[in-house]
């Protein structure tokens, strides 16, 4: 199969492409400014998985003609696309009272809003195909974050986005899902996550730990695979049990 995924050069992205890479897939995967962890991706990918596909593009999915264009590319450079990962995102962490127009719109913009532009640019060929997987990496801030307002929102709107696509198009042969994620062991989350959030966390979820980066990239095989053809506009939280954040 062949893999597009936004967002792949870093966190619960780069490990999704290094584990699709590693099961035997091609991967087409975008960064907005970070050409060296680009390069440090394709430089894997050449040493642990030299018989599969690998090529990085820089996009700011936020910017329509941007997506239109890398999208053509991507297809000319691959000839399909089957499967679509909606990784990129980014966070402006501060309380709704502080929060300016500018953060809210790049927090939307980039989470939600440029979500649906890639969505949007791969309908055609997965209609044409009669078959396609959309799957996209929400969070439980959805139901609600302190501090994190617009990333909160664009994730709840992604929930509805995918289901939407999932009832438009499920007899088309396309399935679109939501794999909403909990506290994940990242290099952002290690150095970003106040040490009270981890110990909460550790506390009060059941299975007592963040998460490994290998366990999304499971699930999202799995989504993409024959065996979860008939998962279409489902939510599945991937949080160790713990479904709520404060």
């Amino acid at each position: 199969m062949i893999f597009f995924i936004t967002g792949g050069s870093r966190g619960i992205g780069a490990a999704i492409v290094r584990d699709v890479l590693a099961a035997g897939h091609d991967v087409a995967f975008t960064y907005v400014t970070n050409a060296d962890l680009a390069a440090e991706q394709m430089s894997w990918a050449r040493q642990h998985a030299a018989e599969s596909t690998c090529r990085a593009y820089p996009l700011d999915i936020s910017d329509s003609t941007a997506v239109e264009r890398t999208v053509d590319q991507v297809l000319e450079d691959f000839g399909d696309v089957d499967v679509v990962v909606n990784s990129a995102a980014i966070n402006k962490a501060t309380l709704a009272i502080s929060m300016s127009d500018k953060d809210w719109c790049d927090v939307i913009g980039t989470n939600l809003t440029g979500t649906f532009y890639v969505c949007r640019q791969f309908l055609p060929v997965f209609l044409a195909n009669g078959r396609g997987r959309f799957i996209h990496l929400s969070s439980i801030a959805a139901a609600g974050m302190t501090g994190v307002s617009a990333y909160a929102a664009s994730k709840a709107g992604l929930n509805g986005l995918s289901m939407t696509l999932a009832k438009e198009y499920g007899r088309k042969g396309i399935t679109s899902n939501v794999l909403t994620l909990g506290f994940f062991d990242t290099d952002m989350t290690r150095e970003q996550l106040p040490d009270r959030a981890k110990q909460f966390w550790a506390m009060l979820c059941p299975v007592g730990r963040m998460g490994e980066v290998h366990e999304v990239s499971g699930a999202v095989l799995y989504l993409a695979s024959d065996a979860g053809s008939f998962l279409n506009g489902e939510a599945i939280s991937l949080a160790g049990g713990m479904t709520w954040a404060s």
